[in-house]
């Protein structure tokens, strides 16, 4: 046996066995997963699979091939690491959410428009927003998804951060408040410090991150002590070659999926391993692979570790840093309307520079725009440009 992440053991008869990628999913779908017999259209008409898409953030969206149900069940699993989520899950069977996240097109809800609100409710899940513009958002659709949120009683919100945050800042201009809310679960993409700030001081209820991707399932969970715990159902992790700070590409092997099993597959994130003596073991997620900048030194630096340098920076609500071939950066924000004091941006520019390299800062401004992906999902970091 080869030895795993977090000391997980991994299966050696499939420990030489090559890394896969999306590229491998695309090429022959879906024959390159399906039995021999098996029939798709069959499978479909029966409803014992369903066909779901990547958002295409990272490279071209790609179809999947997923168990009936299977998403479902393996969020369930995956959000009850965490006992205060698991502990209103269990006491609130029909547990209530507002979703605010890109509008998708996938197995359980497709839209365009401006669907009615019966269109966009999906079990005990009630999708409010209709534009992947969060920034644009005009004050009667604001008004509009504030209302019926208000009038779902959701038990917690299920956010993209930035779209979370956006909800969230009306919300507080206007006194709107969810008195049936008791935590706030952030997935989709990363989750910042600015984000976390803003929503727990709107809504005051716990926040809580869960990674994963379409096609693996959620793999880990913020508990209720701050560590990701893994899902252990629901894949296998390894962490095969990190740098000297411990950090790496992940790869994923799943185990829920028996129509489109994924083994060794580089999801395209990276992740920390931290062991701490006395303690357990943790994983802290960095961000996107592609999305990393370059430092003075070479060295690589992840989304992470520059969000680390907000972590003292108030009065900023979202953020973009790009960088240029010659390693200069750039970073544009939006000013969080509900902050006391504007940002030290003097501070703030002295931490990204002990970061990446003195003399590299081309320059900080605010703005009251920042764009999206074609997917809908924002980039905190840009790689070289």
């Amino acid at each position: 046996m080869a030895q795993g992440l977090l000391g997980k053991e991994f299966p050696a008869a499939i420990a030489h066995l090559p890394f896969i990628t999306k590229q491998d999913i695309r090429r022959d779908f879906p024959r390159n997963f399906l039995r021999d017999g098996a029939d798709l259209n069959a499978l479909l008409d029966e409803e014992l699979a369903e066909l779901e898409h990547t958002s295409g953030t990272s490279e071209e969206r790609t179809r999947l091939l997923l168990p009936y149900g299977w998403w479902r069940a393996q969020e369930d699993r995956t959000l009850r690491l965490n006992s205060v989520v698991a502990s209103v899950l269990d006491a609130f069977p029909d547990t209530r959410r507002v979703t605010i996240t890109p509008p998708v097109c996938g197995g359980d809800i497709c839209y365009a428009g401006r669907p009615d609100r019966a269109d966009r409710v999906v079990d005990h899940a009630l999708f409010v927003n209709l534009s992947k513009y969060p920034f644009l958002w005009s004050q009667p659709d604001l008004a509009r998804m504030a209302e019926e949120a208000v009038a779902w009683s959701p038990k917690f919100l299920d956010v993209d951060p930035v779209y979370g945050v956006g909800f969230a800042l009306h919300c507080e201009a206007q006194g709107i408040r969810l008195p049936s809310l008791r935590f706030i679960v952030c997935s989709y993409e990363f989750l910042s410090v600015v984000h976390r700030r803003i929503l727990e001081r709107v809504f005051e209820v716990p926040v809580f991150d869960l990674y994963g991707s379409t096609e693996t399932g959620h793999l880990l969970m913020e508990d209720e002590h701050g560590r990701m715990a893994p899902s252990c159902q629901t894949a296998l992790l390894e962490l095969p070659d990190p740098d000297r700070d411990g950090i790496g590409e992940l790869i994923v092997t799943t185990l829920s999926n028996d129509y489109m099993p994924l083994i060794r597959y580089r999801i395209g994130d990276l992740v920390e391993h931290r062991t701490r003596a006395g303690s357990d073991a943790s994983l802290v997620v960095h961000g996107r692979a592609r999305d990393a900048l370059l430092g003075m030194d070479g060295r690589r630096v992840t989304t992470r570790q520059v969000d680390g340098c907000f972590e003292e920076t108030t009065g900023i609500a979202h953020y973009e840093l790009r960088q240029t071939p010659d390693r200069r950066w750039h970073l544009r924000y939006l000013p969080d309307p509900g902050a006391t004091l504007p940002p030290r941006l003097s501070e703030l520019r002295e931490r990204l520079e002990n970061l990446l390299g003195k003399d590299t800062c081309g320059a900080i401004e605010a703005t009251d725009l920042l764009m999206p992906e074609g997917s809908g999902k924002f980039r905190l970091t840009g790689g070289i440009l």
